[in-house]
């Protein structure tokens, strides 16, 4: 079961990777004049920026048919080279020194199932939006290329995956060295060759055989891989793929580009892998009333919550939810109220940007405290899928920015 493999990857040309990365589209939410200085530093020369829509500006952004001419105009020119089935070994220094390894593929979508209480061998962490769902399918829908921003979790203690790769990467050819902008540390892509690639290849399927044994006392299918970053990116692949499938029932996709997902494996026991809280953002909202609803249900002894709105703050106490998990205990309670009451929801990541953002009027923020990444696999074998942004890998600026790409037809 060849659930990752080595992809038909394009890469910007060399003289134009300086301006070419672009960090996920899902973060700086609430931060439109992070968004601003990028397109001012891109310009009109090609970059990433030109071939997504942050979701920063999914109401009034570019529209996809203006994404899809541009895509269309970068693979009719001069702008990629391509590196055919092959795998790039990824080093990410982050802005404290922290280096995280990476390994870019192909994800087969067949053995992905976004969906809760799935018993899939590649699952997401959390309960996607469908809303933000239907909004990306359109863009992929009609996409000839895929830029990835997607980080896939193996859980390897034993470090047999990537570790034989960094020991050699003085070896492989040098793709790139860039500094990345806007404080995202620096990136290092190095080609892997061939030889190396089918030893990764027969590591993995190892790994695969033997995932089945290592969650003790649990009876449940086995997670392989896990969606680290980009849980609705894969969720609109996977919805993308399905439709193109049901569209064409006589087809044969079992090499259709569609069928695979550009992706960075990344080891969920890297010390540079960090489990950092989503905070919640609720604005548009009566902050006093809210604090009520959620002061109902608190229970002594049970979750502190930190929240926060204009110059005021304070906790909650909410009673723990079956998994132990400050949001599951959160997230129903914000639900219910914006069910009933005028109000919006984000997710923010990081304290000072949501202090910055709960200080306008009409705004409340809540702070979740962190999740143990060690259980991450557990918790997903016991219990499913987390709710929806509960965990982000790194701060803001430590996501994944796009530089890989790929044909989708």
């Amino acid at each position: 079961m060849a659930l990752f493999g080595p992809a038909d990857i394009l890469l910007p040309r060399e003289d134009l990777l300086q301006s070419w990365p672009v960090i996920a589209c899902d973060q700086f939410t609430s931060d439109p004049a992070y968004w601003h200085r990028v397109r001012a530093r891109a310009g009109d020369g090609p970059s990433a920026i030109h071939l997504i829509l942050p979701e920063a500006e999914l109401a009034h952004g570019t529209s996809p048919k203006q994404i899809h001419a541009a895509m269309e105009a970068y693979l009719a020119g001069d702008v990629f080279r391509a590196l055919p089935k092959s795998y790039i070994l990824v080093e990410r220094t982050l802005g404290d020194g922290r280096l995280r390894l990476g390994l870019v593929g192909a994800l087969d979508l067949e053995h992905f199932d976004p969906d809760p209480g799935s018993a899939s061998p590649i699952r997401a962490t959390e309960r996607t939006v469908p809303e933000r769902v239907q909004a990306r399918k359109a863009m992929r829908q009609g996409a000839c290329l895929e830029l990835s921003h997607v980080l896939m979790l193996c859980d390897d203690p034993e470090d047999a995956l990537l570790s034989p790769l960094r020991q050699c990467r003085e070896e492989m050819p040098l793709l790139y060295d860039l500094e990345l902008m806007e404080q995202g540390g620096r990136i290092r892509g190095y080609l892997v060759p061939q030889d190396q690639a089918r030893a990764f290849d027969r590591r993995f399927a190892a790994y695969v055989r033997q995932v089945s044994g290592r969650y003790r006392g649990l009876t449940d299918a086995p997670v392989v891989l896990a969606v680290g970053d980009g849980n609705h990116a894969l969720a609109t692949a996977k919805a993308a793929y399905e439709a193109l499938k049901a569209a064409h029932p006589q087809r044969d996709m079992s090499s259709h580009p569609a069928r695979y997902a550009l992706v960075e494996l990344v080891d969920l026991q890297d010390p540079a892998v960090i489990f950092h809280p989503i905070h919640r953002l609720v604005t548009q909202v009566d902050v006093d009333e809210l604090l009520r609803s959620l002061a109902a249900a608190q229970a002594p002894e049970a979750l502190q919550i930190e929240w926060i709105g204009g110059d005021r703050s304070g906790t909650l106490t909410l009673a723990q939810a079956d998994r132990e998990l400050a949001v599951a205990a959160l997230q129903p309670l914000l639900d219910a109220y914006l069910k009933d009451h005028p109000g919006n929801m984000d997710y923010i990541h990081g304290r000072q940007a949501l202090c910055q953002a709960a200080s306008q009027p009409g705004a409340l923020g809540l702070l979740l405290p962190p999740l143990n990444k060690n259980v991450l696999f557990r918790e997903m074998i016991r219990g499913g899928v987390l709710p929806p942004k509960t965990f982000s890998i790194g701060q803001a600026r430590e996501k994944k920015y796009y530089i890989e790409g790929r044909k989708l037809r």
